[in-house]
């Protein structure tokens, strides 16, 4: 049986794919997040927490979890911080706003370039939400 929330490393010929599920959409953006920074091998400062606070819209999920994601990565490329705690509220028009706890990264394997659209498609099952996205790197 498969928990409730989670992601997995998919095989993939070019880019990184990650599959990810939820219970719903707010778990899914968390758990997206997870896993990008699972696949990358980050590692953040032990001890000095920095909160940061988000505020997205998105015309769909999809676009919303991309612009998400996106605005993790500009935050490790240009800040230099990574997240570990997330308390995310979507409203029912898309609108997203979180508030993420994290450090300066320490360490970063592999570094991921873009959130793609290719085949993005959040889908809903009876567990809840799922989606396979490419990272490309």
């Amino acid at each position: 049986m498969m928990p409730a929330f989670g992601f997995q490393e998919h095989e993939h010929t070019a880019d990184w794919e990650l599959g990810v599920w939820a219970p719903d959409l707010p778990g899914l953006l968390e758990q997206s997040a997870r896993g990008m920074y699972a696949l990358s091998g980050m590692q953040i400062q032990d001890g000095l927490r920095q909160s940061h606070s988000i505020s997205l819209h998105g015309e769909d999920m999809e676009t919303l979890l991309v612009r998400f994601l996106t605005e993790l990565l500009w935050l490790e490329q240009e800040k230099g911080l990574g997240f570990d705690e997330f308390s995310i509220v979507v409203d029912s028009q898309n609108n997203l706003h979180a508030m993420l706890g994290g450090s300066v990264i320490t360490k970063l394997d592999k570094e991921i370039k873009a959130v793609t659209y290719h085949n993005l498609a959040v889908e809903t099952n009876q567990s809840g939400l799922r989606v396979t996205i490419v990272f490309d790197v």
